[in-house]
């Protein structure tokens, strides 16, 4: 029996406030967050349901939303005779519900008012911050010839990642008989599940929860009447153990979470490897974002290798090593940018502007010459001067000032900051 897609809404969830991301989240919600030199986090989600043919999609947000509002209403736009929609929820004070979001479930139940305009017999709950691509036909199918109450999208993992993740036991049929939140090291031969060959192989044996939900209707409304559950890991998942027919739906392709900096940098400098875990070439799963009509980048006298170039920029710069550089990026000659995600900038400087930054001393927007550049997030529209020297590293403690903060290593040069010439990070 397949689904039918008009019964089906998505609900992207946009986090909280985003505190293991800053200073990235500092101006903008997770989901607004700048990914592979082009899209927006929240691109892979919504894409993700397009390529799924899943139209209806709400993001539900509560902090630094402007932006991301601004990229979804000039992203998704869909024919006027169609049903296909994203819309923004964000967290609103009302008679009924006078405080903020308070967790996943929590931010559900402030707008289920909203959902329940719309027909739907089964709700996609998804994260707006993972990096992963996956066919919801498949996973919504099985849930439905599981005649199941609740779906969860389960990953092996290794006993390193386990305690980091919800682990649950499956029996023979997929259905879930136990969970457990973040289990302690020694807990875990008690948790094995049933996992392919190949995942046995890789000693992947546990089954971890990807945060990503099928719930029938009436369930998703009788479990959403108690103000008292918040969470959907840590309680409506738990609570249902034993109570309702839990599925899971075992995947193995790449999925990660983008939970803090250091998991940010992997997940982007990954993209510029040979076969990268995450395929942006892929017909059959394009990346949505919004189409921004730029000239094509320009380069001079540059070597680039192992790297990931966007639209609309002006390189001349020396060497880029397993980098990204993001839309309108602008780089002066003899720099030097490795194992960096440089966002790029939103807007072009004019010709007048930056005579008049060069003629009063200011760094113009983008990156200056003889700069060396590595083991960096660039944010948007940073001016970075000349001779500038930023080299990160595990020697680097974690620290936090006005112009860059260093996370785990990596040095992340704060949105707008302005790198005066000379400036050494080492």
């Amino acid at each position: 029996m397949k689904a039918k897609k008009k019964n089906v809404i998505a609900i992207i969830l946009g986090g909280g406030q985003g505190s293991r991301l800053y200073p990235l989240t500092a101006k903008r919600s997770k989901p607004a967050v700048p990914i592979a030199g082009k899209y927006r986090l929240v691109d892979i989600p919504i894409s993700n349901c397009i390529n799924s043919d899943v139209r209806r999609m709400f993001v539900l947000t509560q902090f630094n939303s402007a932006s991301l509002n601004a990229h979804i209403k000039n992203t998704y736009n869909f024919s006027i005779f169609s049903q296909s929609f994203v819309d923004i929820l964000a967290a609103e004070q009302t008679p009924d519900n006078p405080t903020w979001f308070q967790g996943t479930a929590d931010a559900v139940r402030q707008c289920m008012s909203h959902f329940l305009n719309h027909e739907f017999d089964y709700a996609l709950i998804l994260s707006g911050d993972q990096l992963y691509q996956m066919d919801f036909n498949e996973m919504i199918e099985a849930h439905i010839e599981a005649d199941a109450d609740i779906s969860i999208a389960t990953l092996p993992v290794n006993d390193k990642d386990a305690p980091e993740f919800g682990i649950l036991k499956t029996n023979s049929e997929n259905e879930i008989v136990s969970f457990i939140e973040k289990p302690a090291k020694e807990l875990l031969p008690e948790w094995t599940s049933e996992v392919s060959e190949e995942m046995k192989i890789l000693g992947k044996n546990y089954l971890a929860s990807m945060g990503i939900y099928i719930f029938n209707r009436k369930l998703l409304i009788d479990l959403m009447s108690d103000p008292n559950t918040k969470d959907f890991g840590k309680e409506i998942i738990p609570q249902a153990v034993g109570n309702k027919k839990l599925l899971s739906y075992q995947y193995e392709g790449y999925w990660t979470d983008i939970g803090n900096i250091d998991s940010f940098f992997e997940a982007n400098i990954g993209l510029t490897d040979d076969l990268p875990k995450f395929n942006l070439f892929d017909n059959k799963n394009k990346i949505f974002t919004r189409p921004r009509l730029l000239s094509p980048s320009k380069f001079h006298k540059t070597m680039v290798e192992k790297s990931v170039i966007s639209e609309g920029c002006i390189i001349r710069a020396k060497e880029i090593t397993k980098s990204i550089i993001g839309n309108r990026s602008r780089i002066g000659e003899e720099t030097v940018v490795k194992n960096t995600y440089v966002m790029g900038n939103d807007f072009y400087q004019n010709i007048d502007d930056i005579k008049d930054d060069i003629e009063k001393g200011k760094p113009v927007i983008g990156i200056g010459e003889r700069c060396y550049i590595d083991y960096a997030i660039v944010d948007k529209n940073c001016r970075i001067g000349d001779d500038v020297y930023i080299k990160g590293g595990k020697h680097l403690p974690d620290s936090n000032n006005e112009l860059y903060c260093v996370k785990d290593g990596i040095i992340v040069i704060r949105k707008e900051a302005i790198i005066p010439n000379n400036y050494k990070i080492e």
